[in-house]
């Protein structure tokens, strides 16, 4: 042999051996390193999942009424694994079922369409479930309709018909609550890539509707309840073989909400009226908000913002211009928990406090002048006049402005004037953190604004944040402006200068604007309530709860909700102060600027204490219009805070609508106080928990005070009952 071909033949033998060892080395990868992962895979291509969605647990009131509830609905379904069977893969039977149910047949073949597939409509339209699970087609069906379907089988080949769970909204009293109660839409991707390791019962689908806003969002998991799987055996054809595990579903659990739909029926109402007398008036009067507390526990009773809109709407899902009409009105966002807003003379109640720890003293006399002039600024009052030397509890029944810069100038004075820096003292600043301002309230909602307290701390961040650009405009000076405005480029200029060199320092007029709650200060009117039960009650600042227990579907597990205490104002001073707004309050009611909207009002029975408060904004706006308080003033039990944007005045705007709502929750007719007319059961918010029969129905109040139509008060809730 040549040696050539010795060559050859051991080339070839090398290569040979190179080509054994590669395919060992990838077998015992395959078996060994990744065998497992493999094994996991080969499983998860013979095991199928078919899943029944759980029905979501009730949201009732504290009297038991049904705010959330389901109603049965009569679906139309389509199996795709027995439609596919047919010779034509079914386009006949789609016909027929578009011709039956009144619906085009290209609309149901996009709904049978895997999500993600060439063709495939996006979600909802798409089918994001298993193909081994019955596609909704249609529902709400009539039920002759769906009769004539079952009876033709042979025709309609692999159509059913089943009974579902559908979100509804009783609307007791005609509540709407749409910003406490939220919505459902289909869970996102984030929110299935954020889950962790969970079972078959837990795990969130790509079917599953979610709570996306209010209650239904925060207490999604447990009202969501737990749907019911079976795990299915499936040959390599996609025949299924057997039956491997079968859980059936668990209704979600009940919410027991502190809200009264009675009451919030009421403070709904009062608010619309409140933003129509304003409108009356001659000012715009655009949104507002409402808040009732009870200032013992936090609770809130009833709570609503304007404008609002019908929570069914998201039922079965909404269209894109649906949705845009909603972003245009301003009407998704809650003025009560997210919109801030300049709280103006309501904000002194903060002042007097740090005033009194301090040390200044609360029963002196105080110079009110008409303005108080600083450089070339001039700080005027606006809800009073000029009224010379006058008692503190004067100045806050008559809402006297300068009392308050003069306070403010002093506090400013003794922590360093212009040299104190960024560290100096900030009393009322300080304050207002007392009393649970600058931070969320920790309502049990989604979402909430944390507000802003004007303050040292707040000026410095605001100059690093808006530095760089008063530097660049101190340098450029407003070129574009300067071609039509050179004077007002000019003063742009000189401003930007200021704030470039130390727009940080905490300069007297912000201080003096700070005690009237101006300048950079907001606030929500949740916060705003819970600083007036905090003083009705004597210092404590609770947090607000919407949810008083959690209750399972049949009644028998309860999960009580206690109050929460965020803050308890210590120190003899601040005490003191406390003491002596609780005495003081009642007088603006009798004898000061909230004494037109309660003339007639019985204060002799029921006394209130209040503060109004018309909080200036910038441009041609017209005032805010707030109206705070707490009742009896001397056995405190619900503080209510009311406020319309561009409403004027809070006396002429916001007080009266604050007074319908005492007369609601006392039951006053005239000088007559009867708390069998209040609109609380039995005249005081609910101490025990509504009854839950075993079916899953509640027991609800008699006659007028179920506040549904006799046919509506026995409602089925749980998914074994019918449905519904």
């Amino acid at each position: 042999m040549s040696q050539r071909s010795n060559v050859r033949l051991f080339v070839l033998g090398a290569l040979m051996l190179s080509l054994v060892l590669t395919l060992i080395g990838r077998l015992f990868y395959l078996q060994v390193m990744t065998g497992e992962e493999y094994k996991v895979a080969a499983v998860n291509n013979t095991v199928r999942e078919v899943v029944e969605p759980a029905v979501r647990g009730l949201i009732l009131d504290q009297a038991g009424r049904p705010l959330v509830s389901n109603r049965t609905s009569l679906v139309i379904t389509v199996d795709k694994i027995e439609l596919g069977r047919e010779p034509d893969g079914g386009e006949a039977v789609i016909e027929r079922l578009g011709r039956i149910l009144d619906l085009p047949a290209e609309g149901i073949a996009d709904r049978l369409k895997p999500c993600g597939t060439e063709d495939a409509k996006p979600p909802p339209v798409c089918w994001n479930g298993s193909p081994y699970q019955p596609v909704p087609i249609a529902q709400d069906v009539d039920p002759q309709t769906a009769l004539t379907i079952m009876e033709q089988g042979q025709v309609y080949r692999g159509v059913d018909a089943r009974l579902d769970a559908i979100r509804e909204y009783p609307a007791p009293f005609n509540v709407n609550a749409a910003h406490l109660l939220g919505y459902l839409g289909p869970v996102t991707e984030e929110q299935l890539d954020e889950q962790g390791p969970t079972t078959a019962s837990d795990r969130l689908r790509r079917t599953d509707v979610v709570g996306r806003s209010g209650l239904e969002a925060y207490y999604d998991e447990e009202v969501r309840g737990k749907p019911g799987v079976t795990t299915l055996a499936v040959d390599t054809a996609g025949r299924v073989t057997g039956t491997l595990e079968q859980f059936d579903p668990e209704p979600g659990q009940y919410l027991i909400s502190s809200l009264d739909a009675h009451l919030q029926s009421v403070v709904e109402d009062q608010l619309v009226r409140a933003v129509q007398r304003a409108q009356r008036q001659g000012n715009p009067g655009d949104s507002g908000a409402a808040v009732v507390v009870e200032v013992d526990t936090g609770r809130i009773l009833a709570m609503a913002s304007y404008p609002t809109y019908d929570p069914s709407i998201w039922v079965g899902g909404v269209t894109q211009k649906q949705f845009e009409k909603l972003m245009d009105s301003g009407s998704l966002a809650s003025n009560a928990t997210q919109g801030i807003f300049a709280p103006g003379s309501t904000y002194k109640v903060v002042s007097t406090l740090a005033a009194g720890r301090q040390g200044f003293d609360l029963s002196g006399t105080y110079d009110c002048p008409s303005r108080v002039k600083l450089g070339t600024q001039v700080f005027r009052n606006y809800e009073s006049a000029a009224y010379g030397d006058i008692s503190l509890a004067r100045a806050l029944e008559v809402s006297c402005n300068t009392v308050f810069y003069g306070l403010a100038d002093r506090m400013w004075e003794q922590a360093g004037g212009d040299d104190a820096g960024r560290d100096g003292a900030d009393p009322v600043a300080d304050a207002a953190r007392q009393l649970g301002l600058g931070e969320a309230t920790g309502i049990d909602l989604p979402v909430e604004s944390e507000g802003r307290i004007a303050s040292r701390e707040f000026k410095a961040e605001n100059w690093e944040r808006k530095r760089d650009t008063w530097c660049k405009n101190a340098v450029e000076g407003y070129p574009e402006t300067r071609k039509s405005d050179p004077e007002l480029a000019d003063y742009f200029t000189a401003l930007d200068q200021e704030n470039c060199a130390d727009g940080f320092r905490w300069r007297e007029g912000d201080a003096l604007n700070a005690s009237i709650g101006q300048g950079d200060t907001a606030v929500t009117p949740l916060q705003m309530a819970m600083v007036y039960a905090a003083i009705a009650n004597g210092g404590t600042v609770y947090e607000p709860r919407m949810v008083k227990a959690i209750m399972s579907a049949d009644g028998s597990e309860i999960q009580e909700i206690p109050p929460i205490v965020s803050n308890e104002i210590t120190g003899s001073r601040a005490r003191q102060s406390i003491r002596f707004l609780q005495r003081t309050l009642p007088g603006v009611t009798t004898n000061g600027s909230g004494r037109d909207p309660f003339s007639g009002f019985p204060l002799d029975q029921i006394p209130v204490a209040s503060k109004t408060g018309s909080a200036q904004v910038t441009g041609d706006k017209v005032s805010t219009s707030w109206f705070a308080s707490y009742a009896p003033a001397d056995d405190p039990q619900y503080a209510v805070v009311m406020m319309v944007t561009q409403g004027g005045l809070g006396s002429k705007t916001s007080g009266p609508s604050v007074r319908k709502i005492y007369e609601a929750l006392f039951g006053i007719d005239g000088q007559d106080v009867n708390p069998r007319r209040s609109v609380l059961v039995d005249g005081k918010p609910s101490s025990d928990l509504p009854v839950i029969r075993n079916d899953g129905t509640p027991v609800l109040p008699l006659g007028k005070d179920s506040g549904l139509p006799e046919a509506r008060e026995t409602l089925t809730a749980r998914g074994d009952e019918g449905g519904g």
